[in-house]
Order: structure tokens, then C-alpha cells, then sequence
């Protein structure tokens, strides 16, 4: 294992020279070389805090996004490869580590290429031009007569050459981003736009990946936490005297209601946990789950937002008009991460060292310093790559375990999360409750478009808080349930629409954002409402979607969607049918990214089942940089989407997650996972928008209109279950 604690000095004296600079900090497992410490802030305006060329001509690239299994870490190589004219395998991505990579936010809301990407494409963009300015005074020429091509700086015509080694010198380039740096032409781009394999896959194949659940500090020991029996249990006492006799058990330390055990070896602390005896009060503070849409309804709100309103919805009344009512409720999901969080944290004078598979490495150094009360600069977290995440899962939780079992016991601590910890104790999406109404004249327009979600509301900061800070009595922060009311308001043109969010006060559990947030759920009742609107209309879902837009890049992604799909219109529900075609459209945040897909699926009218068979996606997200990483993407969106749509709902009693193994919360198979057709429509010359979450948003709507072009039966509550089915056939 590589040190993580070079520091700078000694690195330079062995390493050789710096280039743009940063000062290269620590890194672990085999993929990138040991970096020195940052000396100073990484500020998002420098050049250094992006950046580095070492006297091989080798490019590190520093990035507080980080790859959650995306591909994004090969994307942002492409994305310096080309800007600074080296090939691919001269360049090394460094991610998450609080020391050496700038804090560029979350890796969240499909903004690691929009944002992330771009932040780091215009610092590369301004190191080239520097460069360039670099060579010209060591070579007497003209800045005009010079060129970068493979790592070094040309001159035409005489074809002398610099490498970019060779302008560094060893020196630290202090220098700014500079926001009006030339971007590469796309036309001379090499490598984007290219489907370049994954330079994760390779070591991935071999077992040679580091993951967290594989890292080992030395003298590392291990613990497990002992859960409360119902949420808002309070720790009463414990008898460890049978734990004490477990082989390889250390101690077992408690703080607050915080309770663990701490062993030489993992079974032993899972022995050790399980032989303890635990006494806790009683809770009983969760809603009856058979009357959660009652709850929700019932809850208080602190206030209501009016996010999309055009005309006045009393003038959309009279003779002629049909109206249309209906509501959508999506469930409470858990993540489902395959494989539980995990972390290790070690103390050492007083400073913290975390390991974790955090997407958000530099708020966890912030909620982890009001935690423990210490000073950020006392704090490092290193990001290892998870076994999965989309979306804030146990992975912070599992940190902050590890960060206070390390500092109750002053060793280096591994706390790895069984199955019943990630379902039962991970940070949940919210339920989701929609209303529509909606009104279609005799010439089948529609004059009212009138909707409202009840969803939680959300304090000022994006975090949730961390499971061991509340059980322990220690600085936690407000929760946080995302940006769920999202994408509620509508792209469609009509005369009159009120968009509308109840902001509540609370929900049931722990909230946070799971892929696609908010947008997942708002699109599935904006899109199948649409289409309820359509079928009264009259009217074929595609063409009553184009003849509502007046955005000719969504007009196009829709036409285009029909041909590769094959649309033919919709049939007539009819006795013994069990096929059917649905399609939905989304906006992203009616801003970015635009997504269409169709679904095709069958329906056993016996058992009420739901089989996804094929499901054709027309996406435009600008700029394409690596087309197979982005049909990766989409793929992962559709099969995860389609077993949260037919399978997932999280289930509990009035204490505590019941659902809390894979008998109980189940997810899709691989017998299941429907054909998916992806058609990309690539633009090199806009900005690139994010591909992580647009497409899961329309998977639900999408799939709920093909039940009901197979059967009939309008499902509007996920998940759509066997039973909802049956239920569905039976009023028909």
C-alpha cells in the first residue's frame, strides 16, 4: 500500500518536478502515485488546484467528483487528454481526496461532467495557452507560430519542440483559471467522443480494484454497532460479559446511545455484537404504514410554493370541456446498495484520517469537524471506491461510525455494515404524494393544467445528518430530503397552468436523495397525466406531446424516438391483450438534457406480473465524451428504474424497517432486465449536460402507460406490484 502520508518535500526530492501545480498529495491503492500534502486551499479559480505535469510529461488531473462506478473517472482523463494535447495513458485522475482535489461539490444531480468536467476542461484550457506562452519566450517565437500536440509545445514551420517537462522546470506555476481561455476546437478533438474503454475495468476484471470493503490500515482492528430496536430507541443498559468471551474481542464501548463492539477480526465483532445483551425503551413514532397516504396528507406544513403558474385556471371553464382528475403516490425506497457501506478512520495527534466511498468526501470533512468539534484542516477524508452509490446511502454513516469507534478506543477502526444496517438504517427517499387536474376542450387542447406534490420541505444546507452523531448526543445537522420538487414544473405550452409543492414539516424517516430525486417522481405523474389528458384528447401520445412543445431540440428528440422505435400509435386495450407501448418525455429541470423513451412490456392477466421486455431511449445531452460510458449510464438508469418501478417499497413497522434483506426488499433479477436500445444524439459543439439521473426520471410514467396500452388498468401508485394489477383487472 502506498503512504499516505508523504509529504511534499520529500515527494519533489524523489519524484522529480511539479508542473502546474499543485502540490501532488496522497492517494491510495495502485491507480495513481503517491501525492504530497496541499500546502493551501484549493481554490476553484486556480489552475493548481486541477492540475499537475511532472518532469515525465505525465498529466495528474485533481477532481472533487468522483467516480461512483460511472465511468466518470475515464471521462474528465478524456476530457484533459484532449484540451492539453498528451495522449490518454499520460494522464493520471486523482478523486476525493479533501488534501489534494478542490471541493467541487456533491457528485450528485448529473453535474460531474456539467460542472466538475467543465471546471477542469477550462483550467486545462488555461494551462495550454500558459504553455504556449512558456515556450514562445524559451524558443523566441511568436506565440501565433507555436502548437501543442503529444505533450510538448511545437513551432511551424522549423518544427522545433518543447516538452511540457521540460517548460516546468521543477517550478510551482502559480497562475488563475482563466475563464476566456480558448477551448480546443472539437473538430481537432482526439479522444472525445470516442468510445474509450474504462480505465477501472481492466483491474475490476483481474480482482486487483481496490475497494473500501478491501482496504487494511496496519494494526487495523474492527467494529460493529449494535442498533437500537426502534429508531428513536434509547440505550438502557447492556450486559457484555458473553461478548467479552468472544475470541479476539477487544472492548465494547458505548456513547450516548451509541453502542458497539470492537474485535481483532470481523466475525469475531460480528460474534461479539451478537452476543450481547441489550436493553432499549420502546418506540413507537412511525406512521401506520397501511394509512402512510392519510399521514402525508395529515402532515403539517411549514409553507407552499407556486413553481409554474401561466394564465389564470378559472378562465378554463364552461361547456365542452372534459376534466380529468388523478393521484400518484411513490413509495418509500431504500438505496439497496449490493454492497454495504464500509469506512476506516484512525486518529493520530488529535487529527483525523478518513477512508470512505463518500460521493462527498468535502462536506462529510465538514459535518465530521462539527461533529467531533475540531478544526476542518484537522480532517481528511480519502475517497476508495464503494461497491455503489447513487444517491447519499450508509456510506457517510458508515464514516462517522468508523471516526467515533476510532476515537472512543484511539485505534485504527474498520466498521463494515451488514445487509440489515444498509436497509434498515441508510437515509431513505421520501414518500411522494401528487394531485392533477386537468381540462381538454372539444377541438381536444388542453385548458387547464393544474398540479401539487407533497413533499418534505428542506433546510438551507444539502446534508443529512449522520447516524452516530445523533445516537452519541453529538453536533449533527438538519435533514435533508434533496431537490424533490424538481422537475414538477411542466415543458408543455397550455393556456392555463398552476404547478404547486406543499412543503412538510416532517416525514417518516431519515430523508435524503436517492438517483434522480424528486424529478423520478414529479415525471411519472406530470408524463402519465399527460397522457391520461391525451386519451382524452383523442389524440396519439407522441403527436399531442409535439403539437404542445414549441422547443424544436425536444421536437426532434421525440420524431426521432418514434422512428428508432418503430411507433406505430397506440392500440385498444382488449380482452386477452398482454402487450402494450407506452412512451414518456422529460426536460431535465427544463433546463438540460433531453430524454424520451418508450416501453414495451407484457402482462400476465393470472398473476398480475409485469415483465419489462425492451425499452428504446432517445437521449441528448450536448457533447458526448465517451458514447459507451454514456450508454453505460443510461442502461444502469433503466434496470435500476424498472425495479424500483415493479418491486421496490420499503416496509416497516410503527419501530423500524422490516424490510431488511432481499426476501423482503427485492430487486430486479438478471432473468428480468429488459433489451434496452439507446439512440444518442451527439452534439460535439454544445455543452456537455449530465446523463447520471434524466433518463430514470421517465422510466415509471413510461411503463405505466405500456400497462395500460396492454391491459387497460392505470397504475398510478409505485410500485406496480402483482396486487395493484389484479386489483386494477378486477374494476375494469
Amino acid at each position: 500500500m502506498l503512504n499516505p502520508y508523504v509529504n511534499r518535500r520529500d515527494f519533489l526530492r524523489a519524484g522529480g518536478a511539479l508542473v502546474i501545480s499543485f502540490p501532488i498529495g496522497a492517494a491510495l491503492g495502485g491507480e495513481t502515485p503517491a501525492r504530497a500534502v496541499s500546502p493551501r486551499p484549493l481554490a476553484l479559480d486556480q489552475v493548481d488546484a486541477f492540475l499537475a505535469i511532472g518532469a515525465d510529461g505525465r498529466v495528474s488531473c485533481f477532481s472533487g467528483k468522483v467516480d461512483l462506478g460511472t465511468g466518470v473517472r475515464t471521462a474528465l482523463a478524456q476530457i484533459v487528454a484532449d484540451e492539453l494535447d498528451v495522449a490518454l495513458d499520460q494522464v493520471e485522475v486523482t478523486q476525493g481526496d479533501t488534501q489534494s482535489t478542490p471541493d467541487q461539490g456533491p457528485t450528485y444531480g448529473s453535474l460531474s461532467i456539467q460542472v466538475g468536467g467543465m471546471q477542469i476542461r477550462q483550467a486545462a484550457a488555461s494551462a495550454r495557452a500558459a504553455l504556449v506562452q512558456a515556450a514562445a519566450a524559451k524558443l523566441s517565437l511568436p506565440a501565433e507560430q507555436l502548437f501543442t500536440r503529444d505533450g510538448a509545445v511545437y513551432a511551424r514551420p522549423g518544427g522545433q519542440r518543447v516538452a511540457y517537462g521540460e517548460l516546468v522546470g521543477g517550478r510551482q506555476w502559480e497562475m488563475k483559471v482563466d475563464p476566456k481561455a480558448v477551448l480546443k476546437d472539437p473538430a481537432d478533438y482526439r479522444v472525445v467522443g470516442q468510445s474509450v474503454p474504462r480505465l477501472d475495468i481492466p483491474a475490476k476484471v483481474s480482482g486487483e480494484f481496490l475497494y473500501i470493503q478491501d482496504l487494511r490500515r496496519p494494526g487495523m482492528v474492527h467494529a460493529r454497532v449494535v442498533r437500537p430496536q426502534g429508531i428513536g430507541a434509547k440505550l438502557q443498559g447492556f450486559d457484555d460479559s458473553a461478548a467479552r468471551a468472544v475470541k479476539g474481542h477487544i472492548q465494547t464501548v458505548r456513547s450516548g446511545d451509541f453502542l458497539a463492539v470492537v474485535a481483532r477480526t470481523e466475525w469475531a465483532a460480528i460474534s461479539a455484537a451478537r452476543a450481547l445483551r441489550v436493553q432499549w425503551s420502546a418506540w413507537e413514532g412511525l406512521p401506520d404504514q397501511a394509512r402512510l397516504w392519510e399521514h402525508v396528507r395529515a402532515t403539517p406544513m411549514n409553507h407552499s410554493d407556486v413553481l409554474q403558474s401561466v394564465g389564470d385556471l378559472a378562465q378554463a371553464s364552461g361547456e365542452g370541456l372534459k376534466t380529468v382528475r388523478a393521484t400518484y403516490d411513490f413509495a418509500i425506497h431504500t438505496h439497496g446498495s449490493i454492497g454495504p457501506s464500509c469506512a476506516v478512520a484512525e486518529w493520530v495527534d488529535g487529527k483525523l484520517t478518513c477512508w470512505t466511498a463518500s460521493q462527498q468526501t468535502h462536506l462529510l470533512r465538514r459535518q465530521l469537524s462539527l461533529m467531533f468539534a475540531i478544526p476542518p484542516e484537522d480532517l481528511r477524508c480519502i475517497y476508495v471506491d464503494g461497491s455503489g452509490c447513487y444517491g447519499r446511502n450508509g456510506h457517510e454513516d458508515a464514516a462517522a461510525d468508523a471516526a467515533l469507534v476510532a476515537k472512543l478506543t484511539g485505534l485504527s477502526v474498520r466498521v463494515q455494515w451488514m445487509r440489515e444496517d444498509e436497509h434498515g438504517w441508510d437515509p431513505k427517499g421520501p414518500p411522494t404524494l401528487l394531485d392533477f387536474r386537468g381540462s381538454v376542450d372539444a377541438a381536444g387542447k388542453v385548458q387547464a393544467w393544474e398540479s401539487t406534490v407533497y413533499a418534505p420541505d428542506a433546510p438551507k444546507t444539502i446534508q443529512v445528518p449522520l447516524v452516530a452523531a445523533g445516537l452519541a448526543g453529538m453536533p449533527t445537522q438538519e435533514a435533508h430530503p434533496g431537490n424533490i420538487v424538481q422537475a414538477l414544473a411542466i415543458p408543455y405550452k397550455f393556456a392555463n397552468i398552476k404547478v404547486t409543492a406543499h412543503r412538510l414539516a416532517s416525514t417518516p424517516f431519515r430523508p435524503s436523495w436517492i438517483r434522480t430525486p424528486g424529478r423520478m417522481q414529479n415525471t411519472f405523474g406530470n408524463e402519465t397525466f399527460l397522457d391520461e389528458l391525451a386519451l382524452a384528447a383523442g389524440a396519439d401520445p407522441f403527436e399531442f406531446r409535439i403539437a404542445n412543445l414549441d422547443d424544436a431540440r425536444a421536437i426532434e428528440l421525440l420524431r426521432r424516438l418514434a422512428k428508432v422505435a418503430q411507433w406505430a400509435g397506440r392500440g385498444t386495450p382488449a380482452p386477452g391483450r398482454s402487450r402494450g407501448r407506452g412512451v414518456a418525455f422529460v426536460k431535465y429541470e427544463l433546463v438540460r438534457t433531453y430524454v424520451g423513451a418508450v416501453a414495451e412490456v407484457e402482462v400476465d392477466r393470472e398473476s398480475g406480473r409485469i415483465r419489462v421486455t425492451r425499452f428504446v431511449v432517445a437521449h441528448d445531452c450536448g457533447q458526448v465524451i465517451n458514447p459507451d460510458g454514456l450508454r453505460n449510464q443510461i442502461d444502469g438508469n433503466v434496470i435500476q428504474t424498472v425495479s424500483r418501478t415493479l418491486l421496490e417499497e420499503l416496509r416497516f413497522d410503527r419501530s423500524r424497517v422490516t424490510s431488511v434483506d432481499w426476501a423482503s426488499y427485492p430487486i430486479l433479477t438478471f432473468p428480468d432486465v429488459p433489451e434496452v436500445v439507446v439512440e444518442l444524439m451527439d452534439r460535439p459543439r454544445e455543452k456537455p449536460w449530465g446523463a447520471g439521473e434524466p433518463t430514470a426520471s421517465i422510466v415509471p410514467a413510461a411503463i405505466s402507460k405500456a400497462v395500460f396500452d396492454a391491459i387497460g388498468v392505470r397504475l398510478r401508485s409505485v410500485p406496480f406490484v402483482p396486487q395493484k394489477v389484479l386489483a386494477g383487472l378486477r374494476q375494469s
